[in-house]
């Protein structure tokens, strides 16, 4: 279902008065604001997608482009970089050269939300823009934070994939495996998340790893031959055959090699765990 084009959605009256009118960062204050909502950066044919919460207020809201003018999207990239998803660590303006490689970022909302937090029906108001973006059937999708978690799992079993009922609860680094569909949920590289150390670089890094390897043992000579004839036309468009989902079982049963959560936050805090994992 299509709903006209995003660049002119005006469907959230809340969202639409924020990204209008959020007062400039002094650091800005020369430059002009996007201030309108944000799709999707690279091709959402690709392997990977990456899903987040929303546009920051002074990142995409201001320079237009998904995680590009602000520290989340710097720790986004330079993760994304070193796994060779992209072609540089830096995400400055939609003119600094950037290429995204076998990978689509996206967001569940496209418009900033004050406090960065979403209501229920906005987020239902942009579900028909993330359906449309995961009707390409990415077999690996990274979602950041528990809402995209939640909302991405929503939109693929809206969209014909099998999900659990009752859904699995978020947690870091956990690998949810769907018939057709690998999630690698982890948190969302928000400043609130890296300053307090409940992600840390590692911890991010491990997640973009494992999403490499997914990806690399997908387009293998090996991986190509157990699917004989049955091979993906066009990334991400055909369901896995049974071998392959064989080897998805094998690889996703393999731990993520990074402190887990609990002991990040516990080192940080003096020996005591910090409060459990929010919606960011």
């Amino acid at each position: 279902m299509r709903c006209g084009n995003l660049s002119d959605c005006r469907r959230c009256d809340r969202l639409v008065e924020w990204r209008e009118t959020v007062p400039k960062r002094a650091a800005f204050r020369d430059e002009p604001y996007w201030r309108r909502p944000v799709g999707g950066l690279g091709d959402p044919r690709s392997i990977l997608h990456v899903v987040g919460l929303a546009p920051a207020a002074h990142g995409a809201n201001r320079t237009g482009r998904m995680f590009t003018g602000d520290r989340s999207g710097d720790w986004l990239l330079r993760a994304m970089h070193m796994t060779g998803f992209c072609n540089q660590a830096t995400s400055t303006d939609v003119d600094d050269g950037l290429v995204m490689i076998d990978s689509y970022v996206t967001s569940i909302v496209k418009c900033a939300p004050p406090g960065n937090r979403p209501t229920g029906e906005e987020r239902a108001n942009c579900r028909v823009w993330l359906d449309q973006e995961l009707s390409f059937r990415p077999p690996i999708i990274v979602t950041l934070g528990a809402m995209a978690y939640t909302e991405t799992l929503r939109a693929l079993g809206d969209g014909g994939e099998t999900v659990p009922v009752p859904r699995p609860s978020f947690g870091h680094g956990q690998t949810l495996l769907l018939d057709r569909t690998v999630i690698l949920a982890c948190y969302h590289p928000s400043q609130l998340n890296t300053s307090t150390g409940r992600l840390t670089e590692s911890m991010l890094l491990a997640v973009f790893s494992q999403a490499r390897r997914l990806v690399d043992d997908l387009e293998s000579p090996r991986t190509r031959s157990r699917r004989a004839g049955g091979g993906f036309a066009e990334p991400g468009k055909v369901p896995y055959d049974v071998a392959f989902r064989y080897d998805l079982q094998e690889f996703c049963a393999r731990p993520i090699h990074c402190r887990t959560p609990h002991h990040a936050r516990a080192t940080r805090f003096g020996g005591k765990a910090a409060p459990g994992p929010g919606h960011v």
